[in-house]
């Protein structure tokens, strides 16, 4: 029997549960035979989740008291009060409705990192941008934060083919952290690939961070360096033709520390100083 064609209303509806009846038992049947339609359930439940962290906090926010002012001292003008209420309840509206915009036709994780590839998408901002946006997508995810898991073999072999350089699992035990997996992500020329690690103590709340490796411009600069976006700090790095970014929210010690191994790791002979800062 053919397999039904699901549309993007089918798919919205039913990760909302409102797809009801035959027509969600045969989503369900489907998911289960068809990969490629379970991957993009599954980036767009991401999608939606990464909006939901990042936007429903503005849904408890009040209104700025200016224009709530402006509304109410401003009666003696009912057309112009109007106008700026209609204003009000727009901006309102545009917060409420931000955690459904994932559902948007076509919404992915690779359109949003698209997005960041600008005019500057070949220097170290727009990469090292790149690479805290997919932390900030994937991180949070607690059942598909990866991928392809640490324990398939095929894991590095397949993410250098990808990328064009030689991809190493790096073994960060010795400081709290083992490997999860990894994932391919788009680039701004080509393709990128992250693994991601979680903390191992037990006894602490789990943390991630991420390494970010892409094939960099041949005019990128080399130096290791450290920036801090909100709450990720990030440590990159370019070394014999592979661009590096280290991305969690640890104290920058402790990424450093990290970023120390890293280095020491790589799939090149690195020089003896290494990255301090």
């Amino acid at each position: 029997m053919a397999t039904p064609d699901f549309s993007d209303t089918d798919l919205s509806a039913w990760l909302d549960g409102e797809l009801a009846g035959e027509r969600r038992e045969a989503l369900d049947a489907a998911l289960r035979d068809d990969p490629e339609l379970a991957t993009r359930a599954r980036l767009w439940a991401a999608d939606r989740e990464a909006l939901r962290a990042r936007l429903d906090p503005t849904l408890g926010e009040p209104l700025p008291p200016r224009l709530v002012h402006t509304v109410w001292h401003h009666r003696a003008h009912p057309t112009w009060a109007r106008a700026a209420m209609a204003a009000g309840l727009l901006v309102a509206g545009v917060l409420a409705g931000a955690g459904g915009m994932w559902q948007w036709q076509g919404q992915r994780v690779s359109s949003a990192l698209a997005a960041a590839q600008s005019a500057s998408a070949g220097t170290p901002a727009g990469w090292v941008q790149r690479a805290a946006l997919a932390h900030s997508v994937y991180v949070p995810e607690p059942r598909h934060a990866i991928e392809v898991k640490a324990q398939e073999e095929h894991l590095a072999r397949w993410l250098t083919r990808r990328i064009d350089i030689p991809v190493k699992l790096f073994d960060l035990r010795e400081e709290g952290f083992e490997l999860m997996g990894g994932r391919l992500l788009p680039d701004a020329t080509g393709k990128s690939a992250q693994l991601m690690y979680e903390s191992i103590d037990a006894r602490q709340p789990k943390q991630r961070v991420t390494v970010y490796l892409r094939k960099p411009d041949a005019a990128a600069p080399t130096a290791f360096s450290y920036r801090q976006q909100g709450e990720l700090g990030q440590f990159y790095w370019v070394e014999a033709g592979a661009g590096y970014a280290l991305v969690g929210t640890l104290p920058k010690e402790r990424l450093l520390a990290l970023a120390q191994a890293i280095y020491r790791q790589q799939p090149v002979t690195a020089s003896a100083s290494g990255p301090t800062r």
